[in-house]
């Protein structure tokens, strides 16, 4: 049918009348066609044994609905009883449907979007992975209009949903006016493919939507040469995979010259920039390095920042260096690495240096297009690990940096638990954490409340490599 009257919140302009012989009515594959070809209305007019006319019934989608009902399905009656004014039902229903589509968003181009997650793990911490989705898709500018969580034995491999949930789904996004679908895991190709093809809706999975969000944050040439890498690194296999067929025709005898198809234009121009931004990094790695020697021969120690991402590392920064650093309440507000120089009350100097929050499933890629920002983390002295006090899965999220830390291979480096946020919790919640992280300092980062217990434990981790500072230095360490 091609994209015949194809609009986010409108049917098809198509109404479906066929028949069946025998005594079969609407079957369940004629709903299915229903729903992903957005007719107006489906119909069957069975047919007896002697060709003649015997029963009818008809079909159409429902706009949204206390009972969740996706469609209205008709009791079955005599062919010659048929009564029903299909344009009116028609002309009213899409009313109703474009009613949702103009309420509170008229004149506004963010997307809206329905979450889905599919998967074998508890249906709780399905739950807790959308609410961290739902969260990413905010901070990317996207409006959440529905959420939809199926828990199943195996993840279907062809459309990751069984065909029901797929045209629950599709009624949902019309209910909804949802021109989006978010998948909380990280989609192959075909599965990307197959899903557009039967919903013919956009089709996002976590990775690209983390990458969305790093693209509109990144600021420095840095950041934007690593998000751009990533970005290159994710669609080259997902180019490829559109067409298969086509990808033997690269270069050498039959794929050179003008005959060269777009697809192989394509994967040879991501080639071409990416050694060219792999090369850049190369020069800017090799900076950073350049910079971290220079710190090293004035011995000046260095304390890291880290942390999950939106627990406040970049204002804790400020707090403790006086700084103007970019901070906002959002999920990687901040990308870049900065420096500041930290003086303590004994006229001892570091390094204080904030990093890219963590978050949990961070894509392979994207971990590696910012190794360079995270090579900071290998010449700490001290990592000052930041955890939200007030957020509800902060076990979760400590855990989870705890892990990456890990998989980095610097868990060794000596490490402060810092509980940010503590203005925000009460003595209950405050006694709670006390009791699992007995070691834990509690500070807020706005207030500046028991912000000199941290910067003392950090000087009495530091005594051999701080420096005395006097007035006549002068060092700019900051990048």
């Amino acid at each position: 049918m091609g994209r015949v009257r194809f609009k986010s919140g409108r049917l098809r302009g198509v109404r479906l009348l066929h028949t069946h012989k025998g005594k079969t009515l609407l079957t369940q594959d004629d709903l299915m066609d229903l729903v992903f070809l957005r007719l107006d209305s489906i119909a069957v007019l069975t047919v007896d044994d002697q060709g003649r006319p015997d029963k009818f019934q008809w079909a159409y989608i429902l706009p949204s609905n206390q009972t969740n009902r996706l469609y209205h399905l008709s009791e079955p009656i005599f062919w010659d009883k048929v009564n029903i004014n299909l344009k009116k039902s028609v002309e009213a229903l899409e009313e109703e449907l474009s009613r949702v589509e103009s309420t509170g968003f008229a004149g506004q181009e963010n997307e809206r979007a329905l979450l889905i997650s599919v998967g074998t793990e508890p249906k709780q911490q399905q739950e807790r992975s959308l609410r961290e989705l739902e969260d990413l898709a905010k901070t990317a500018g996207v409006i959440v209009c529905g959420k939809l969580i199926q828990r199943v034995c195996s993840v279907n491999p062809k459309y990751i949903l069984g065909k029901g949930k797929l045209a629950e789904l599709e009624v949902m996004c019309l209910q909804t006016n949802a021109n989006v679908l978010i998948f909380d895991r990280e989609l192959t190709p075909s599965q990307i493919n197959n899903l557009a093809k039967i919903t013919e809706r956009k089709i996002i999975d976590r990775t690209q939507l983390i990458l969305d969000i790093f693209a509109q944050h990144a600021k420095s040439k840095a950041g934007k040469y690593q998000v751009e890498l990533a970005q290159l690194e994710y669609t080259l296999p997902r180019l490829i995979g559109k067409n298969r067929a086509l990808s033997r025709l690269t270069g050498g005898i039959g794929g050179r010259g003008p005959g060269e198809t777009k697809l192989e234009l394509d994967r040879r121009k991501i080639k071409e920039r990416r050694t060219r931004l792999i090369k850049e990094l190369e020069r800017i790695k090799r900076h950073r390095l350049h910079t971290r020697q220079r710190r090293q021969k004035l011995r000046l120690p260095i304390v890291s920042l880290v942390g999950y991402t939106n627990v406040g590392k970049s204002t804790l920064l400020n707090a403790l260096t006086y700084s103007e650093v970019y901070t906002a309440n959002k999920l990687f507000a901040t990308l870049d690495p900065t420096s500041r120089r930290i003086r303590f009350p004994e006229e001892k100097k570091a390094i204080i240096t904030d990093t890219v929050g963590f978050i949990k499933f961070l894509p392979d890629k994207l971990r590696e297009a910012f190794m360079a920002t995270l090579e900071e983390l290998y010449n700490s002295d001290v990592l000052v690990h930041v955890a939200d006090a007030s957020h509800e899965e902060v076990e979760m999220q400590i855990e989870a940096v705890e892990e990456i830390l890990k998989e980095m291979k610097i868990n060794h480096i000596p490490k402060i638990l810092v509980l940010n946020k503590m203005d925000l919790i009460d003595e209950e919640r405050k006694t709670k954490l006390k009791n699992l992280y007995p070691e834990a300092i509690f500070v807020s980062a706005t207030t500046k409340k028991n912000l000199d217990k941290l910067v003392e434990k950090i000087s009495k981790i530091l005594p051999a490599k701080t420096i005395s500072y006097s007035k006549e230095e002068k060092v700019v360490v900051t990048e």
